[in-house]
């Protein structure tokens, strides 16, 4: 190994840097390793990802304790994180409260709730859309909605009667603010009833809408034969395996012409589902609205249930109760074809890979594996479910 001198080969201002820590003998430098650079950059990737959900967590309400028991952080570094993710939301902010004469209103009060939503005054809630059209398509579902009489966030138009402002290339809705909350006690069975009585109410007026609007026509099977597949194989079926993934699309592919297809919301989940008193007030955000199995809406309700990550997560006896009430309360409304209840474990075990698969192309590891955790859970007790569901595997469907 030829040695060089490091006066000739190093800035000055780097060698003096180094000699306050080495100097007067041989100091070897490794090549620059590659591997190590990617390590590197796919940790620091995660670790935005980690924040960015730490965030959205403290809006949703929870406390620096809390986030830091699921995150394994001391409260002072959840709070410092917070604290970098809202400067990284000030520049929007202020965007805001400048384009707020629009609507002729004056700025008294403005809180962050979601990453792309601010409350104004506490009567209004504005949102930020980079897509025009998702913006379009979800301003003609609530307008349909409402004609149909079924209680979504009011629009609020601008001064010059439009339906939304422009700034750039950002969109901002304004809405009225609707009573209620989202339910934050998830062992709440009679709430769970309310939900699916909740989510059937909407397929309801879905199902009488969706003609009046063209809509995404989404597959999950095709979903699952497609990108999914591709981005599991990709990542060498860590998350799952090539086995378990064969079997529950195969299980899926055998039922899924039979399994009714509508308009669904598409992210069911107690944040877009309002609730005031006790009773329904009001749905919210229909951005990933879409033509798919129905069931696919029950699933990822009852899924996300899983994620729950406090002292607040449920057991696997309490979840089953929840599933029981959730498909209960929405067999009160409209009733499920057993084959679609038979489908219910191979449709959640769906959801949980295509959740991996997508947490994956995004390089977010905790969540991907989250998901995959779910998954084997959901498979680990498909029979439960179905007793849960009021089904067996063995019983026909005379009437698919």
């Amino acid at each position: 190994m030829k040695y060089v001198n490091a006066k000739d080969a190093l800035p000055e201002e780097l060698l003096s840097m180094i000699q306050k820590y080495y100097q007067g003998g041989y100091l070897y430098i490794p090549k620059k390793n590659d591997r190590a650079i990617k390590r590197q950059t796919d940790y620091k990737i995660e670790l935005e990802k980690r924040n960015q959900h730490i965030y959205l967590r403290h809006l949703e309400g929870r406390t620096s304790g809390q986030l830091g028991d699921i995150y394994h952080l001391s409260e002072s570094s959840i709070r410092r994180i917070v604290l970098k993710e809202k400067v990284g939301y000030q520049k929007m902010k202020e965007v805001i409260e400048e384009i707020l004469s629009l609507w002729g209103i004056e700025k008294e009060h403005l809180l962050q709730i979601y990453p792309s939503a601010w409350e104004i005054n506490c009567f209004y809630v504005i949102k930020i859309y980079d897509n025009r059209n998702q913006l379009e398509r979800n301003i003609k579902i609530s307008t349909i909605l409402s004609d149909c009489n079924i209680p979504v966030a009011e629009i609020v138009l601008t001064k010059t009667g439009e339906k939304y402002a422009a700034h750039k290339d950002t969109y901002f809705l304004m809405s009225k603010k609707l009573r209620g909350s989202n339910i934050s006690n998830l062992k709440d069975k009679e709430m769970a009833h309310k939900m699916g009585c909740a989510i059937a109410q909407l397929h309801s007026a879905f199902a009488k809408c969706e003609k009046e609007i063209a809509f995404w026509d989404n597959s999950l099977l095709k979903e699952m034969k497609g990108w999914v597949r591709e981005i599991l194989i990709n990542n060498e079926w860590q998350a799952v395996s090539r086995e378990a993934y064969s079997q529950v699309v195969e299980t899926l592919d055998a039922v899924y012409d039979y399994l009714p297809k509508q308009l669904i919301h598409r992210d069911v989940h107690f944040g877009n589902f309002l609730f005031f008193e006790g009773n329904l007030s009001g749905y919210i955000d229909f951005d990933l609205s879409q033509r798919n199995i129905r069931i696919f809406d029950i699933c990822y309700f009852l899924t996300g249930l899983l994620a729950e990550e406090t002292n607040n997560a449920l057991t696997k006896d309490e979840w089953l109760e929840i599933v029981r009430s959730v498909v209960a309360g929405y067999e009160s409304i409209m009733n499920l074809s057993v084959k679609e209840k038979n489908a219910i474990p191979c449709v959640m075990e769906c959801i949980e890979i295509l959740c991996a698969a997508y947490f994956i192309s995004i390089k977010d590891t905790k969540h991907a594996n989250d998901a995959s955790a779910i998954f084997r859970f959901v498979r680990n007790c498909e029979q439960e479910i179905l007793n849960a569901v009021g089904c067996t595997k063995c019983k026909e469907d005379n009437n698919p």
